[in-house]
């Protein structure tokens, strides 16, 4: 079969970590198998809207906002049991949340470390102390104004959201190691 001349799609922090970061980690502890080498398996977005108990657009617009952000079109999530206090019912939507793999994963996560983290204000390196213990990551975003595919002119309200970072590591040593050889820009003691 010839070739069109088109070549397929690669994100840049997938051939960061073919080239560069799996030979880096390879050297360092001296893995034979290349499963054993720590990746990444999916990053999840995740942003809860709880004022969309009293008003139902604002579960759109955030939708609408972590679509533009991600790529993706989120999942709304609705509450599983009503809860009085809350003045929530069953069934009623209450946030929304992107799980991306592949080259969604990385180009997303490309664009949070070069272009979304340095516009975060008096930003100092995010904390090393929210892995989960089974290599996980999590840390969240005070506003969604960081990301250049947002138009502060048709923000409502700003919001928040969480990001969990899932790898194959086996202890948070190693998956602190595999985010600071992607650029993951973590504080410094």
């Amino acid at each position: 079969m010839p070739e069109s001349g088109l070549k397929a799609y690669k994100p840049r922090l997938l051939s960061v970590y073919r080239e560069d970061i799996v030979p880096e980690l390879k050297k360092r502890h001296g893995y034979l198998n290349l499963l054993a080498i720590p990746r990444l398996v999916k990053i999840v977005v995740n942003m809860g809207v709880g004022e969309a108990t009293s008003d139902q657009k604002l579960i759109e617009s955030s939708s609408e906002q972590l679509g533009l952000i991600t790529g993706q079109r989120p999942k709304i999530c609705r509450a599983r049991k009503a809860i009085s206090n809350f003045k929530l019912r069953e069934g009623v939507a209450i946030g929304c949340c992107v799980t991306l793999r592949k080259a969604m994963m990385y180009d997303f996560l490309d664009r949070l470390i070069m272009v979304a983290v340095p516009r975060i204000r008096d930003f100092r390196g995010f904390s090393s102390n929210s892995f989960d213990g089974q290599g996980n990551y999590n840390f969240g975003l005070i506003e969604q104004g960081i990301f250049p595919e947002i138009n502060l002119d048709k923000v409502t309200r700003t919001q928040g959201m969480s990001v969990s970072i899932h790898t194959t590591a086996d202890s948070d040593e190693k998956a602190r190691e595999l985010l600071e050889l992607f650029g993951f820009p973590f504080r410094r003691k």
